[in-house]
């Protein structure tokens, strides 16, 4: 054969190895495009929640799964994430990733929708044990480092552990704000008898009405020390009532999560401290778990994604701003 042959020969077969090489990988590719996870978040609209998102679209384009972005426009919708379940199953998704709205209202939909698609959980528990892999903060010890940090931030400006504080819960029956507050008011009886609990409120989901809890709790409490505000929503509130009284001196408050205007309240000392969780980390891992379990992977039954106090002492750390300042786009 000569040389020419011999080249052109070469030429033909590495075009047909290359011809094979991307049929061969063209049914993963097709696949992998095939893959749908929904992600169902309980309000689209809060910075939290589109962190959440931003982990979950994240996790989709790195792992080539199509990851529909899905929640109601409030966390007291409950109804509406509901319906928002029932759908996304009803397109036989390979798995469904989900933060439950309320405890109870979503066991048996949770249940139900279990039995056609795999769950994951994330964030909020449920009335259910169908969940074929939890991932959340643990929020009972997420409360007790709340009641730590307060503590701490009391007898930093009055030299003792002792006064009176409350508690202001953005819903009721929410399982992650129901374990913040166990954790809290439990480390407080067993760790800080100096503080008393005079004040244990429930709110309705909305930053106004924490700011009115707060304000009337000024009111009625004059020698309140302190407030845990425990969720974003209501340390928006609770904020705003003490920045509008100048109040930050006197009552140190401990929100949790955060965002651009409590992290403004956090460096101008309207707020003691803020417990911040991984909510990245929970969008996701939340959907590279329901990933493998679509492909019969094992996976963890419960996943521990962690809860940080910060202050305005630690918060330009590395790792503190890295849960700050997460890319949401």
């Amino acid at each position: 054969m000569s040389i020419a042959k011999r080249i052109l020969s070469r030429r033909a077969f590495n075009a047909l190895a290359g011809a094979a090489f991307l049929v061969a990988m063209a049914p993963a590719t097709s696949f992998a495009q095939d893959v749908t996870i929904p992600i169902i978040v309980k309000d689209t609209t809060s910075f939290y929640w589109q962190i959440v998102l931003a982990g979950a679209r994240a996790a989709g384009k790195d792992l080539g799964v199509n990851v529909p972005e899905l929640g109601a426009q409030a966390e007291s919708d409950i109804n509406g994430q509901i319906s928002i379940l029932e759908n996304a199953v009803a397109g036989a998704p390979a798995a469904v990733v989900i933060a439950p709205t309320e405890f109870k209202a979503l066991g048996k939909p949770i249940d139900e929708a279990a039995k056609s698609v795999p769950i994951i959980g994330i964030d909020s528990a449920a009335d259910s044990k169908a969940f074929s892999s939890f991932l959340t903060t643990d929020n009972v010890q997420g409360g007790r480092i709340a009641a730590d940090g307060l503590a701490a931030a009391i007898k930093e400006a009055t030299g003792k552990e002792e006064g009176e504080v409350a508690i202001i819960t953005n819903l009721p029956g929410v399982g992650s704000l129901d374990q913040r507050r166990e954790g809290f008011l439990d480390q407080i009886k067993t760790k800080y008898p100096g503080l008393k609990v005079v004040a244990d409120k429930y709110a309705d989901g909305q930053a106004t009405t924490g700011l009115n809890i707060m304000t009337d709790l000024i009111t009625a409490n004059p020698n309140l020390v302190g407030v845990f505000a425990s969720n974003l929503i209501m340390a928006q509130g609770v904020g705003q009532a003490i920045a509008e009284n100048k109040l930050g001196d006197k009552i140190k408050v401990i929100g949790f999560d955060s965002d651009e205007k409590t992290v403004g309240f956090l460096k101008e000392g309207v707020l003691a401290g803020l417990v911040v969780q991984d909510p990245y980390r929970m969008g996701y891992d939340g959907v590279k778990t329901a990933l493998a379990v679509s492909k019969g992977e094992k996976v963890e039954a419960n996943v521990d994604t962690g809860a940080n106090l910060v202050t305005k002492a630690n918060m330009s750390e590395p790792k503190i701003d890295a849960l700050l300042n997460p890319k949401v786009n």
